[in-house]
């Protein structure tokens, strides 16, 4: 376990990173991260993991005729989705 001190800036307080625990998580300059108090005064600092984007073309890319499903009847138009 290693030691770190907090410091000043600003109004706020300020932890800086070893190199190693940055390497090991991922982090970087302008990383975003949660920070979550516990009972005992423990805190905790994890990533905050941006979720998954994706690309209707590649999502496309997977739909087979095998993993597609058949229409489901749901009886007669009943406005403008009626088309000539």
């Amino acid at each position: 376990m290693k030691h770190a001190t907090i410091s000043q800036w600003g109004n706020s307080l300020g932890l800086r990173l070893p190199k190693h625990v940055a390497d090991e998580t991922g982090l970087k300059a302008g990383s975003k991260v949660k920070i979550e108090t516990g009972e005992g005064g423990v805190i905790t600092i994890t990533p905050a993991r941006s979720k998954p984007r994706y690309k209707l073309q590649d999502l496309l890319a997977r739909v087979t005729t095998e993993n597609r499903h058949p229409e489901t009847e749901w009886g007669p138009a009943q406005g403008l989705e009626q088309f000539e």
